[in-house]
């Protein structure tokens, strides 16, 4: 008998810890799926920004095609992996960074409605993929922990769970202030 509730009491707690990973492995994937969007609306914004920055800037060539080129390059990293997604990423923001600079140069520009517009998009992009970015790593924490904390880590390993990566710059010159020349 008192084996019986002793192995009622097993299972439930087993199938309490599989739901626990269960529902952390989907928020994770909620989580990436919400940074996907934003960048599909940042990278769909693009080609608009830097048609209305070629009217003005036309010299800037070599600048407007690293953004389309890192642009390519990001949308070409295989879904899901996370850590290529965000190195690619970095190397867009950094680029974009310097194609919003280039407004500081040319006043007409900054003074275009369409510019203005666009670069407001893009910054209320920037912020929701910011908030995306801290949903998912929090996500992406919450189920690293439990797949390696006892005694769920011995039901992650028997039912496949793995650790999700970060959403992270890995490259120490992502972090830096782009810096325009003339």
């Amino acid at each position: 008998m008192y084996l019986l509730i002793v192995i009622a009491i097993v299972a439930v707690i087993a199938v309490m810890l599989y739901n626990s990973l269960v529902k952390s492995r989907q928020m994770a994937e909620e989580a990436w799926s919400g940074i996907d969007v934003q960048l599909k609306r940042r990278s769909d914004l693009i080609p608009n920004l830097i048609e209305t920055v070629k009217g003005y800037a036309a010299h800037e060539k070599s600048t407007l095609d690293e953004v389309i080129a890192r642009r390519n390059q990001a949308q070409a990293v295989p879904p899901g992996d996370v850590a290529a997604r965000g190195q690619a990423e970095g190397l867009l923001s950094q680029a974009l960074g310097r194609v919003i600079a280039l407004a500081e140069a040319y006043p007409d520009l900054k003074a275009n409605d369409n510019f203005a517009q666009l670069q407001t998009s893009l910054e209320t992009i920037e912020a929701d993929l910011q908030m995306a970015r801290r949903y998912y790593n929090g996500a992406a924490r919450d189920l690293n922990t439990k797949v390696e904390s006892f005694p769920s880590n011995l039901l992650a390993r028997q039912f496949g769970f793995e650790k999700r990566a970060y959403f992270e710059i890995t490259n120490e010159a992502d972090r830096a202030v782009p810096q325009v020349k003339f």
